[in-house]
């Protein structure tokens, strides 16, 4: 997680110089020091001994399994060892081969002790500084110079804005809705001392406390609560978690919900839930509309019971809509029909159509009848 923020492969050697592990940072231009070093103390030995082959392989081969090996340890421990091991080796391969090995092993030997003495810190960056294990002061971005052996960086922090995920897996609600919750925490070291000096590993605790209070206010809410106040619930975690890491030197910007994930036969009621809800307001709607459609024809009746002409017009133009479509049949009550004075002018229409009735039936018993044969 902390290589993550840092923006660094894991275990990687650049992460490994950020932690409290490492005693100081061994970057290219600390190889490239080193073996100017080296190549500088090969000029002197030739200028003061004649020039010899094995002095030049010997040179370049410790420059670089130094500053292979301390770039990969980055501690005052593989310093000395290897630094006297290598000036060691070397001065035996010379006085072997009857080179002179003062200024070369001089020179490996200073070369190893002063090459990591130079640090440098990037601009977002606050290195904190102990000399016999004390608190000596903060180094801020640039070069600055450590003693060897003596120093130690302890930590470089990070002063740019972080962001970690964190979650809170199958936690009961206020209601005891079990419910996984992910969220987001914005925070940033405004005092390196503190962050360094007072907490172990405060990416750990700042993520950890993240999520005791994540939580902690889950316990403290309903499920609806969580659903529909986000935001307030983001606030309320951003609070409890600056309110604990403030004292480190640590500030929580800001926390936001992502995702809340809450179990599938709950997801399912909660749908009928919802449709029960909408077909509520539904039924609620129609039963209204009904309500005020009464009031109007109330108001209507009012209208019509002074002007019985109005009400018998209203009365026919009904009937006429209802028998415009073919076929329809409608109907309507006898008082309607005596009011309307349906009955008279259906009885006219039944005697209008009575007559045609007969004359079809005597045409049709005019019709001749067909012979019958002799068989019948």
């Amino acid at each position: 997680m902390v290589a993550m923020n840092m923006g660094l492969p894991k275990f990687s050697p650049e992460f490994f110089s950020t932690t409290a592990r490492a005693d100081y940072r061994f970057g290219p231009f600390n190889a490239f020091l080193l073996i100017g070093l080296m190549l500088i103390g090969l000029i002197v030995h030739v200028v003061l001994y004649e020039f010899s082959v094995v002095a030049v392989v010997f040179v370049i081969a410790a420059a670089l399994v130094l500053a292979g090996l301390f770039r990969a340890a980055q501690v005052w421990e593989c310093v000395l060892v290897v630094g006297t091991a290598t000036a060691l080796v070397g001065y035996l391969i010379l006085r072997e081969m009857g080179i002179p090995p003062r200024v070369l092993v001089a020179t490996t030997a200073s070369a190893s002790l002063l090459a990591p003495c130079i640090q440098i810190a990037y601009q977002w960056e606050r290195g904190v500084l102990l000399r016999f294990g004390k608190f000596v002061g903060i180094r801020g971005s640039g070069v600055f110079l450590i003693l060897p052996v003596i120093d130690k960086v302890a930590q470089y922090v990070d002063q740019r804005i972080r962001v970690n995920d964190f979650r809170a897996e199958t936690t009961l609600t206020k209601d005891t809705v079990p419910v996984n919750v992910d969220a987001i925490a914005f925070w940033m070291v405004w005092d390196a001392e503190k962050a360094v000096l007072e907490v172990a590993n405060f990416d750990a605790a700042v993520i950890l406390s993240a999520q005791t209070a994540l939580r902690d206010a889950i316990g403290r809410s309903e499920l609806a609560d969580l659903l529909s106040h986000r935001d307030q619930l983001g606030h309320e975690i951003q609070q409890v978690l600056d309110h604990k890491t403030n004292p480190w030197g640590i500030t929580a910007q800001s926390v936001e919900i992502r995702d809340i994930i809450i179990p599938k036969g709950l997801e399912d009621a909660m749908s009928k839930q919802a449709q029960a809800e909408r077909e509520r307001q539904s039924r609620i709607i129609l039963g209204t509309a009904e309500t005020e459609i009464a009031e109007k024809f109330a108001m209507a009746s009012k209208a019509y019971q002074q002007n019985p002409v109005a009400l018998h017009l209203r009365a026919m133009n009904m009937v006429f809509e209802g028998l415009k479509q073919k076929g329809s049949m409608v109907i309507v009550p006898s008082t309607a029909v005596e009011t309307m004075g349906l009955g008279a002018l259906g009885g006219l229409t039944a005697f209008g159509q009575q007559p045609s009735t007969r004359g079809s039936k005597a045409a049709e018993s005019d019709v001749p009848e067909p012979a019958k044969g002799p068989e019948e």
